[in-house]
């Protein structure tokens, strides 16, 4: 028997606080672990993997729009190389190239085109790939409410639990 709706949101949530916790730790392997879908079939495993980083970029988006002052005040997103110079989204690699694309159409209020992004990724990344997506998903989400808190702006409360000190 499936769960209903409301105790599947409410596992996942409970997965990315600990994931958090574990990334905020420096743990990325133990964060990676959290999310590590539960699901037996591998359709159900994409899914839960789906909508666990939809909820991070969601998120993300959320609080890079606060950041901006709802818009009135922009905020830049940049890509830089592992040598630290500012590049090109379309020279990042590709699961840098992914998660930048996401944060950008849910910004932009394209929840749409930013389920495409992930979809792809999870259908045509390596593993390590996705893994890295992910990752990126959860520093963001840790980075953007560290700033947000810090000016005294609001995060959602599940978020703001799993970084607190």
């Amino acid at each position: 028997m499936e769960p209903d709706r409301s105790e599947y949101e409410r596992r996942l949530v409970e997965k990315a606080q600990r994931a958090l916790v574990a990334i905020s730790l420096g743990e990325d392997a133990e964060a990676l672990d959290e999310l590590t879908p539960t699901a037996d079939e591998p359709r159900a495993r994409s899914e839960e993997t789906k909508e666990l980083v939809m909820m991070l970029f969601g998120e993300c988006s959320a609080m890079v729009s606060t950041l901006g002052d709802g818009g009135s005040a922009p905020v830049k997103v940049q890509v830089f190389d592992e040598d630290g110079e500012e590049v090109s989204i379309d020279q990042a690699d590709p699961p840098v190239r992914t998660a930048v694309r996401t944060l950008l159409a849910e910004v932009h209020g394209n929840s749409e085109a930013a389920q495409e992004q992930v979809e792809i990724a999870l259908a045509n990344a390596a593993p390590d790939e996705v893994d890295s997506l992910v990752l990126q998903a959860l520093r963001w989400t840790i980075r953007l409410s560290a700033e947000c808190l810090d000016r005294d702006l609001p995060v959602a409360p599940w978020i703001s639990d799993a970084v607190a000190d």
